[in-house]
């Protein structure tokens, strides 16, 4: 394998104003990286470069970007190129989700998940992964799920997306080593941010039980794993127990489950 040729230093974190993403960019910085955070909500993402700045004395770009569009990931490899930023750490963690059968969703909510998903995230892990390459080193992080061996009703699109995440670093993983860049597939189960909606007394007891886990958990556990140049990490003992009785389950079983449980109405 070629040697990286020279110390990660500037860190591409999408989805970084909040929830896994902010810990991921909290997390580089406190190693000394400087950052460029991408996120669709402009004031909490400036908010963020500002005290990561005062916090750790680095570099923080802040970019106010909708990466569900269509020429997202182009424009903003330009900007990063016209900035003259060395992209060295790339972490794709911008994500959506929602619950609920796929025809009962909003046309526009599936581009979305699937624009955010695939599209800009491929895309991304081109442009900056050839720019990579061509020096010798580099890191791509790409979030995937546990869901990826889940497609369970309700997480249809979710779970395929996540899929697609799954694989995709995978291939590119042994695509780009040999040149010094690894890529690693981040693939937790539920994580204490506010996407599920739990009260703080629940929040509590899930994270005790270890059916949850803290994003500042899970963000450590990504990057040790993306600095190890691991392909994959399943991080929980309980998930990696979980993932290979997932495909086990009945689909009678799966659809009884569905037809029963209360919850599954969320989302509508």
């Amino acid at each position: 394998m070629k040697p990286s040729i020279h110390t990660p230093r500037t860190a591409l974190v999408t989805g970084a104003s909040s929830g896994i993403g902010y810990q991921y960019a909290r997390l580089l910085a406190e190693r000394g990286c400087d950052l460029v955070i991408v996120s669709n909500e402009k004031d909490k993402i400036e908010q963020v470069a500002e005290e990561l700045r005062a916090a750790y004395g680095i570099e923080a770009t802040a970019l106010y970007r909708d990466l569900a569009q269509r020429n997202a990931a182009e424009e903003l490899f330009a900007c990063c190129e016209g900035l003259g930023k060395q992209i060295d750490i790339l972490i794709n963690n911008a994500g959506v989700f929602f619950f609920n059968d796929l025809t009962r969703v909003e046309v526009r909510r599936i581009e979305v998940m699937l624009d955010l998903h695939v599209r800009t995230t491929t895309l991304l892990c081109r442009y900056f992964g050839e720019a990579m390459k061509k020096r010798g080193g580099g890191y791509i992080l790409n979030m995937s799920s546990m869901s990826a061996w889940m497609p369970y009703p309700g997480i249809a699109l979710y779970a395929a997306t996540k899929s697609y995440l799954k694989q995709l670093s995978a291939a590119l993983h042994d695509e780009l080593l040999d040149d010094g860049v690894s890529v690693t597939a981040v693939c937790p189960g539920a994580v204490a941010t506010d996407l599920y909606d739990l009260s703080d007394r629940y929040r509590r007891l899930a994270l005790r039980l270890g059916i949850m886990m803290s994003p500042q958990k899970l963000a450590r556990k990504g990057l040790r794993a993306m600095f190890a140049r691991k392909k994959r990490i399943v991080p929980g003992t309980i998930n990696r127990i979980f993932v290979p009785l997932a495909g086990l389950l009945p689909s009678a079983l799966v659809r009884f489950i569905k037809r029963k449980a209360k919850f599954y109405r969320y989302g509508e």
